[in-house]
């Protein structure tokens, strides 16, 4: 079993529709990296924790901040979206498959304890088969944390909702139950390389639920 130093920690969240693009708007421009900096050197306990990232986003500066700051929480969630490159140009991601892989497998490697998460969507117009099966390699070989599947469906006035061939309910359905069972297989590993380690926490609820500082839910038995 993990042990949780729970007592006196307290987590600010940054939250944005795109964080990434903090800053560029401003008078005299600055950068998440420059925020997040700026933030971890100011007096105080408080654990800050990123919201989501777009994957192009995640700078190697920021990766190595959090890696140097206890201030800074051990997680990141990078919405890969799809594990096919010819899904991820049809949806205009500036990314492919293997940029992504390269992200996480660097994050990883200089924060071993660090949570890391995704979203991956399926039944985009013109998903194949083959399309899925790139996605389920992806992602077993990836150290994820967790994942959050969705189903595609059409929103009125965008591109993919003109797109073809649409992929059949049933079919789409039977896609993200696959890719949860993937998502369950990476939490339990995930989960399973933190046992024995300390772990600072935040308690919920009344007391009994903690997420550690890497996005862990751990449950405390009552008494």
């Amino acid at each position: 079993s993990a042990r949780l130093a729970a007592a006196g920690y307290r987590e600010i969240w940054l939250v944005g529709v795109h964080l990434g693009a903090y800053g560029r708007d401003l008078t005299e421009p600055v950068s998440l990296v420059e925020l997040v900096a700026a933030l971890a050197a100011q007096p105080g306990e408080e654990t800050f924790r990123l919201s989501s990232l777009e994957p192009m986003d995640c700078s190697d500066a920021l990766v190595d901040l959090v890696a140097a700051s206890r201030r800074l929480a051990p997680h990141f969630h990078l919405p890969l979206q799809h594990g096919s490159d010819s899904v991820l140009r049809a949806m205009r991601r500036p990314y492919d498959a293997a940029s992504f892989e390269t992200l996480v497998g660097r994050i990883a490697e200089r924060i071993p304890h660090a949570a890391i998460g995704t979203d991956v969507l399926v039944g985009f117009p013109g998903e194949t088969d083959d399309d899925v099966e790139a996605t389920v390699r992806l992602l077993e070989r990836l150290p994820l944390a967790y994942l959050h599947v969705f189903p595609y469906s059409d929103r009125p006035g965008t591109l993919a909702a003109g797109m073809v061939p649409k992929v059949g309910g049933e079919t789409s359905r039977a896609r993200a139950a696959r890719l949860r069972g993937v998502g369950d297989r990476l939490a339990a590993r995930f989960a399973a390389r933190q046992l024995g380690t300390v772990r600072a926490g935040l308690t919920l609820q009344d007391g009994t639920l903690v997420v550690t500082d890497n996005y862990l839910q751990v449950r405390i038995p009552p008494g």
